[in-house]
């Protein structure tokens, strides 16, 4: 019997037939019509809506699954979305992601598992009785938000289930639905997440939270699974800013910029930091290095050359010496503020010991000048031009880094002191970087300046961006204790706008800044983030970031358009979704 009102019926017969009118599959829009179900935060069901309703606007909170199969191998069975998909078309994702409908086997306590494997009868092809039940589990929850587009977005509890892949498994995909399956391992999942892999396509927002934050606890573990659920609903928040078709399309022509240019700037770092007569120094000099990156330093002086004028192969000499010395001011860095991981990996004195880390240092700062000294592609008035602008650069990120370590003695900070040293210490390099690329491919002294400027906002908005991810994000997706900034008592903008408010709404926040505990419980972070976002603290960085990054488009917007200069805009919208 269908219990949906008569006037309802209308509005959503009304709506689906804009979808179609608007260039939407015909299937698609019919499946928009089921009625989802709607929670709380703690996945307390409170009623119904249909999809369309639920996933449009802000969008209403709705119970969602996604279901992760293994095979005897532990590989993960992903899919690719069809390009007929309303919502994160031609995305990858895992093996099947939707939501139990408002229905009696699907509103029950196994309602998410039912539903999963009617989805994967429709979309795989799996017949209904291949997968019982019970051989699924549900083994956590998460909460997140994520925009499509200007129309659509995700807001959803979501259920995530395991579950082992019979051997005899029949698998008949549905166009419609998908357009591509893949098994993978582990490492494969990691690379490609990390850039690293030479496999195309963008990983969908849920899935890279379940396979940064979720999928490690439990790959290693997969014939132990549990039977229940635990009890935690972990809260990603809105991770919409990473996600807008616009910013996915930015992601996707940056990452494919870095990567074709990365291999002839690594293969000029690892030649260079391999010239050490000393196993143990070259080894520590690399050690950073081989933890990974995308090289976005190393690459943008031939993206700012490629965009204004002429690139070279000096431009990758350059890069090359630049990255390194990224790399030296990091170990170094890790040494003066005790930090102990870096990208995941023991920083260079835990891996090491204090003064080969300090030698190491030493030694790549060194290499970096030998890299320009030794490049065919430089005249001698661009070389004396390079030597003094990294010169200067090496001060200013020294300049910095003292900066910063004497606001620890201050329990006062100004923002103007702080946006000065952060100019110095992560600004100075992004500006080198753009200054120097444009030099080099022959641009007049206006533009020169222009790209400059340029830098000089993008890094100021990378680092502001640096900070609230610190802030926002967990240990497992930084590589770094969670709110490390935050235990450690840094001075960012969050912490200088929080220490102005009234201490009675931050209360959890003044116990643990500046507390040195890093092992600090997730659920007191939890609450002083929350504190943090109820104060404004976060929202203040954010807006700060976001004036400039308007800036830094405002300094492309002087100059002419070119093909390379898109990608210098994409670029620059990429500090929205990037996780360091």
């Amino acid at each position: 019997m269908n219990c949906t009102p008569k006037f309802v019926e209308d509005i959503q017969s009304h709506a689906q037939s804009e979808l179609i009118d608007a260039g939407y599959d015909a299937d698609q829009v019919d499946m928009m019509s089921e009625r989802v179900i709607l929670v709380d935060d703690s996945d307390n069901i409170l009623g119904s809506m249909s999809k369309v309703e639920a996933h449009q606007g802000e969008g209403v909170l709705h119970r969602a699954f996604s279901i992760l199969l293994f095979d005897d191998d532990n590989r993960l069975l992903m899919q690719k979305r069809a390009s007929h998909k309303i919502t994160f078309p031609d995305v990858w994702a895992n093996t099947v992601c939707s939501h139990p409908l408002h229905l009696p086997d699907e509103i029950s306590v196994d309602g998410s598992k039912n539903a999963a494997i009617r989805k994967m009868q429709q979309e795989l092809g799996i017949p209904l009785d291949s997968i019982h039940p019970d051989e699924i589990h549900l083994i956590t929850r998460m909460k997140y938000r994520a925009r499509a587009d200007d129309v659509w977005v995700e807001h959803e509890l979501d259920h995530i289930l395991f579950a082992r892949a019979p051997r005899d498994m029949v698998i008949n995909v549905n166009s419609n639905e998908i357009s591509e399956i893949e098994w993978v391992t582990q490492s494969e999942l990691n690379n490609w997440l990390s850039e690293q892999s030479t496999r195309d396509g963008i990983i969908a927002p849920w899935f890279r939270l379940i396979a940064e934050n979720i999928l490690p606890e439990w790959w290693g573990n997969l014939d132990g699974l549990p039977a229940l659920a635990d009890k935690e609903i972990r809260n990603f928040g809105d991770v919409s800013m990473g996600n807008s078709s616009d910013t996915i399309a930015s992601k996707a022509g940056v990452m494919t910029a870095l990567k074709s240019h990365k291999d002839a700037v690594e293969t000029r770092i690892i030649a260079a930091l391999s010239k050490s007569e000393n196993d143990r120094l070259e080894a520590a000099m690399k050690h950073l290095i081989e933890g990974g990156g995308k090289r976005l330093r190393a690459i943008l002086p031939w993206l700012v050359a490629d965009a204004v004028g002429n690139s070279n192969d000096g431009l990758y000499d350059l890069g090359a010496s630049i990255e390194i010395i990224h790399n030296f001011t990091l170990v170094h860095d890790d040494i003066m503020d005790n930090d102990s991981v870096r990208r995941g990996r023991p920083a260079v004195h835990i891996e090491f010991d204090n003064p080969t880390a300090i030698n190491a240092g030493d030694a790549m700062l060194a290499v970096a000048f030998e890299v320009l000294a030794e490049s065919q592609n430089f005249d001698d008035v661009h070389f004396r031009d390079l030597i003094r602008i990294i010169g200067s650069m090496v001060r200013r990120v020294s300049e910095g880094q003292q900066q910063d370590m004497s606001f620890e003695s201050r329990a006062n900070v100004g923002e103007d002191e702080y946006l000065h040293m952060i100019s110095g210490k992560t600004a100075a390099m992004f500006t080198t970087c753009a200054r120097t690329g444009a030099l080099l491919s022959g641009a007049d002294q206006s533009t020169v300046k222009t790209l400059a400027k340029w830098g000089e906002n993008v890094g100021l908005c990378f680092q502001l961006m640096d900070d609230l991810i610190d802030a926002t994000g967990d240990s497992d997706t930084l590589g770094k204790p969670a709110c490390s900034d935050i235990i450690e008592g840094k001075q960012t903008l969050i912490a200088i706008h929080a220490l102005q408010q009234d201490p009675g709404l931050l209360t959890n926040f003044s116990e643990v800044f500046g507390s040195g505990i890093e092992e600090t419980d997730r659920e007191v972070l939890d609450t002083v983030v929350a504190e943090l976002r109820n104060s404004g603290s976060i929202q203040y960085a954010h807006d700060k970031a976001m004036s400039f990054h308007a800036a830094a488009h405002e300094c492309l917007n002087q100059l002419p358009k070119t093909p390379g200069m898109q990608v210098l805009r994409d670029l620059t919208d990429f500090q929205m979704v990037r996780i360091s």
